[in-house]
């Protein structure tokens, strides 16, 4: 575990080793020791065990998701989760884990590895949306849960509790995915390519080597810019900041932030760029774009069609330019020719992906809608 990005308040699940296994056997084959997933609950567990959702996160989340007794500072889905909100915790046990290879508490690249005491950095083994959806599990089994009554998750966590689905089948009634897909399509990937291309160009990457305080930041900044652009959409930049300029000041030179969208995008990277791992970042962002329902089954829909659920929910947004709205179609097309149980939400939201951090009262109704049925 890393101590340099502890998130307050987390709880620490020590996994067991797999069946046969020296640790923790990751998808592609690799077997990592001594892994610890952090994670956070809300609400109580029933006497049935019957009322636990498991929520996955987006890439740079922790699992801080709501304010709690144990950390009362705001979470990333404060207005979703709690009393009497859409995920409604007087009725379900909720679980927010943060992500295998993630630096929130979870062991990931920027843990120290206890066989050497060094930093794990690029000898961290490769890493799955499969592996953070199977920690998921074996963090349920550490609290005495083996079924679920909804796996859930935004973006990144819509793809793991997708593979969720797919390698556990009979451990969940229901799923919800919002704003992710079956796979990356190259617009996605080339975006998330060229950002790990700025971190890793950054010469205080150094082949992922550096301490906290020589990481390469500026290579993160420039990417977490990248990422911020494609994580909204133009008609909102419009809405937002149109033209707006910056007051002038005496010094201006040549080349410094002019407008107020520029102002936003440097603000917002400076504070993301303090809080995040450059190697955790690099390794998340690529077990995006290598996740494939189509390696459970053959094609995207044979994997769909793998996924046992009672009841599922979709959630698109049609201003999202990071996973089209026609990638969530294709998970309905799929559930449809399956002969699932599923419904289907394209929200007009213009937020585009992140709206489901800030459009409260779409997500809220939608959301509350699937647990009141």
């Amino acid at each position: 575990m890393s101590n340099e990005f502890e998130t307050k308040g987390v709880k620490l699940a020590k996994l067991p080793s797999d069946y046969g296994s020296t640790g923790f056997k990751m998808f592609k084959g690799s077997i990592l020791n001594n892994v610890e997933i952090a994670y956070e609950t809300w609400g109580e567990l029933s006497i049935n065990n019957d009322n636990a959702i498991l929520l996955f996160t987006g890439l740079s989340p922790s699992s801080h998701a709501a304010s709690s007794d144990n950390n009362k500072a705001e979470g990333w889905w404060e207005y979703m989760i709690g009393p009497n909100k859409p995920i409604d915790t007087n009725k379900h046990f909720v679980i927010c884990i943060n992500s295998l290879g993630s630096c929130f508490g979870s062991t990931s690249p920027a843990s120290i590895n206890k066989a050497n005491g060094e930093t794990y950095g690029l000898t961290f083994p490769e890493l799955s949306i499969e592996d953070i959806a199977k920690s998921g599990h074996a963090v349920l089994q550490t609290l005495g849960i083996d079924h679920v009554h909804t796996v859930m998750g935004p973006s990144m966590g819509g793809m793991t509790a997708l593979a969720y689905a797919l390698l556990f089948p009979n451990s969940l009634s229901n799923l919800i995915v919002i704003s992710a897909a079956a796979r990356a399509l190259p617009f996605t990937i080339s975006i998330r390519s060229l950002q790990r291309e700025l971190i890793r160009s950054d010469p205080l990457w150094n082949n992922g080597i550096y301490k906290k305080d020589s990481a390469p930041l500026n290579g993160m900044k420039l990417a977490r810019k990248l990422g911020l652009m494609s994580y909204r959409a133009a008609n909102e930049w419009r809405e937002r900041f149109n033209r707006a300029r910056l007051p002038k000041s005496a010094g201006k030179k040549m080349f410094d932030i002019e407008f107020e969208v520029e102002n936003y995008l440097n603000h917002n990277s400076e504070k993301f760029v303090s809080m995040f791992d450059p190697n955790c970042y690099l390794y998340l962002s690529r077990a995006m774009d290598l996740f494939d329902v189509a390696e459970h089954g053959g094609t995207v829909n044979a994997g769909l069609a793998k996924i046992h659920t009672k009841k599922n929910l979709i959630i698109g947004v049609e201003s999202d330019i990071l996973f089209p709205i026609d990638q969530q179609q294709e998970l309905a097309d799929g559930f449809s020719k399956a002969k699932k149980n599923f419904k289907f939400e394209r929200l007009n939201s213009i937020q585009g992906h992140d709206s489901f951090l800030v459009d409260k009262e779409s997500f809220s109704k939608v959301i509350y809608d699937f647990f009141k049925d």
